[in-house]
């Protein structure tokens, strides 16, 4: 045998009515080569859970539901196992549509306003997740709704608040669960009714007197209620936000005051029981007595010295107390009580003044006038901040105007020559600041002083600032230059092409490490320095470095100065370098004439005898006055060779020194002789 295919069904239809029977069947469709009987085990899952199992020789299976409840919606599937073989169906969805009615319970069927009732709403045949949804159903007004998701049961409960102003209340739940195709809600549940009842009535407020009220006269206020139970009572009297007065634990609260025009307004009786309130507002007008006063002033702004009046009143009014204060930060500080003050004013009196008015007990004040008394400027002081007259050109110079004495503001304005640079107010100084100082910015500096006082301007006097020209190109040189005799003097001149006066010049001469020789303050752009006796050990490189008050060094090109010998030292030198030439000559002459008369034989040894006396002294007899001879190959190396030998001999002292050259002459020997 073999499985063709397994297939389930749903009677009456996939979609249910709740309530309704329904039928799950799965039917296996089998091929035989023969006719025998089969066992068949069915077995039907609903979202992969087993709901129905049974064994059967047909080839179908009945899972009878009776009553259809929306617990039953869902993917069903069957498989079917038949002597070690086993197939499956596809899956079908069923929906069993509606739900169950809920049932909802109040704990209190009679509650006071200001309590809470406590609701329970129950889907008796739904399984989770559902969601409840509780109504508070109030006369006249649209149901307040609340939503509770409950994940893993079937009820829910909630609060609700009982309002001041709910009598009579129904309440009723329904409930909605999550389907393929959206969401499903149940029928509402039966209506709950709740009697609320008034544990304390409206407050009443009144007033004595009820009707015309104006300044001065005693007003009463009485605020009361009536309450069911009087634990935890509270009435609190307020105008606007402030508190005016509040009892516990009472029906009866009172309030008097004396009448003012600023009693004007809305009061509010309110009376709270726990999380209950209840309230009553009651507009009051307070008629004006009389205005308030007014203060004038024979003038705000005068000199210390002068005479000030002041005077107090009220229009069209006349019968008051006044008096005539003067406000302070540690309180009024009362003048005369009086609606009229005339004071020579100092400076201690400026200040804000006011007076009162009293009429009946009650007390009006003006408006604040105030009073300036002034103290004139001292003649101002303008210096320099940093403390020093000059500046260095460029540089940015700040001053200060400073008056000790003058009641502020004081406004000072600053002068450059008679240009007006700045004006600035202020207390008891100002600063300026002349950020590009020039060349010609020499002086005119000036600021005046002045304030409300009558007596005017006060200028300072001029201040004069000395301007520092920096340095700016220093060059050195020499005299002579480059080369000097061992022995002679040098001058060297540094100079700078601007700068102010005194200059300092400092020569340096430059080895492995900065040497100073020389320094000199100057009332000139150029210094000489005359060096006496130049040796050898002066050869070397110098520079100079030039400095004023504008704090800068300037360093000048160095330059090379080379000690050679004097011309009578390079004499010396040659003559001696002669003299041993010659020496030289003579003995290597002696040696090839004595070498040629050995090798020619007797003959010429007489020849030779006589010719070598008369030409070695002839020859010796020449040396000294003309230095002119004849010494051969031999004679060239050799002074070659001595040459360079002295020449290493001097070192360095005579690295420089020049070499002077003597022509010689030539004599031939006779060749018969």
């Amino acid at each position: 045998f073999t499985f063709n295919k397994v297939e389930i069904r749903v009677q009456p239809s996939v979609k249910v009515k709740n309530g309704s029977p329904m039928s799950i069947i799965c039917r296996a469709d089998i091929s035989k080569n023969t006719d025998f009987q089969l066992k068949h085990n069915f077995t039907i899952f609903k979202d992969g859970k087993l709901v129905f199992m049974t064994v059967s020789d047909k080839q179908d299976a009945r899972y009878e539901i009776p009553v259809a409840k929306s617990s039953h919606t869902g993917d069903y599937e069957c498989t079917v196992k038949a002597d070690g073989k086993m197939s499956f169906s596809s899956s079908v969805y069923v929906w069993v549509a509606g739900m169950t009615k809920p049932i909802l319970t109040a704990d209190k069927k009679e509650v006071l306003e200001g309590e809470v009732v406590k609701l329970r709403c129950e889907l008796p045949e739904e399984v989770p997740p559902l969601e409840f949804f509780f109504r508070k159903i109030k006369t006249n007004s649209a149901p307040k709704e609340k939503r509770v998701p409950e994940k893993n049961q079937n009820f829910s409960e909630a609060e609700y608040y009982i309002e001041e102003g709910d009598h009579i209340l129904q309440f009723d739940c329904f409930g909605k669960r999550q389907v393929r195709s959206g969401w499903e809600s149940s029928q509402h549940s039966n209506r709950t009714l709740v009697t609320v009842k008034e544990p304390f009535t409206n407050p009443t407020l009144i007033t004595r007197p009820s009707g015309n009220i104006t300044e001065g006269d005693q007003i009463e206020f009485e605020c009361s209620t009536m309450v069911a139970q009087m634990r935890g009572i509270e009435i609190i009297f307020q105008k606007n936000r402030t508190i005016l007065n509040s009892i516990r634990d009472e029906k009866f609260l009172k309030y008097s005051t004396v009448a003012t025009q600023e009693d004007s307004g809305d009061y509010l009786c309110k009376v709270e029981q726990g999380a209950l309130s209840k309230t009553t507002k009651m507009n009051v007008f307070v008629s004006e007595l009389f205005p308030k006063p007014t203060l004038s002033a024979s003038t705000t702004k005068l000199d210390e010295n002068k005479d000030l009046i002041l005077n107090c009143s009220i229009n069209s009014f006349r019968t008051a107390n006044f008096s005539i204060v003067r406000k302070s930060s540690s309180g009024d500080i009362l003048l005369k009580n009086s609606g009229v003050l005339a004071i020579k004013v100092n400076v201690n009196d400026t200040g804000s003044y006011t007076c009162k008015a009293e009429v009946k007990g009650i007390v009006k004040e003006s408006k604040r006038v105030r009073i300036n008394v002034y103290a004139p400027v001292s003649k101002p002081t303008l210096s320099v901040v940093s403390g020093s007259s000059e500046v260095v050109l460029g540089k940015p110079l700040q001053l200060i105007c400073h008056s000790v004495m003058g009641t502020p503001p004081i406004t000072f304005t600053f002068y450059k020559g008679d240009e007006i640079k700045k004006n600035v107010t202020n207390d008891t100084y100002a600063m300026f600041l002349d950020e590009d100082i020039g060349l010609n910015d020499n002086g005119g500096y000036k600021c005046d002083a002045r304030n409300n006082h009558s007596s005017g301007v006060k200028t300072s006097n001029i201040l004069n600032v000395t301007v520092i020209v920096p340095i700016r190109d220093a060059s050195l040189g020499s005299v002579p230059y480059g080369e000097v005799e061992v022995g002679s003097d040098t001058a060297f001149l540094c100079s700078v092409k601007e700068g102010s006066w005194p200059i300092d010049f400092k020569f340096f001469k430059k080895t492995d490490r900065e040497i100073l020789l020389h320094e000199a303050r100057e009332y000139s752009d150029r210094t000489i320095w005359h060096k006496k006796t130049m040796k050898r050990k002066d050869t070397g490189t110098y520079y100079c470095m030039a400095s004023n008050r504008a704090s800068a060094d300037v360093r000048s090109r160095p330059i090379t100065v080379s000690v050679i010998l004097a011309a009578w030292q390079k004499g010396v030198i040659a003559a001696f370098v002669l003299t041993a030439m010659a020496g030289a000559g003579a003995v290597a002459l002696w040696w090839f004439l004595h070498k040629k008369k050995k090798a020619k034989g007797s003959s010429m040894e007489m020849s030779g005898s006589a010719l070598a006396p008369s030409l070695t002294s002839e020859k010796l007899t020449r040396q000294p006055s003309d230095g002119n001879y004849y010494s051969g190959s031999g004679y060239i190396e050799d002074n070659e060779n001595h040459m360079k030998s002295t020449d290493e001999s001097k070192g360095p002292d005579l690295e420089s020194a020049e070499v002077d050259y003597t022509e010689v002459e030539v004599s031939t020997l006779d060749p018969h002789r």
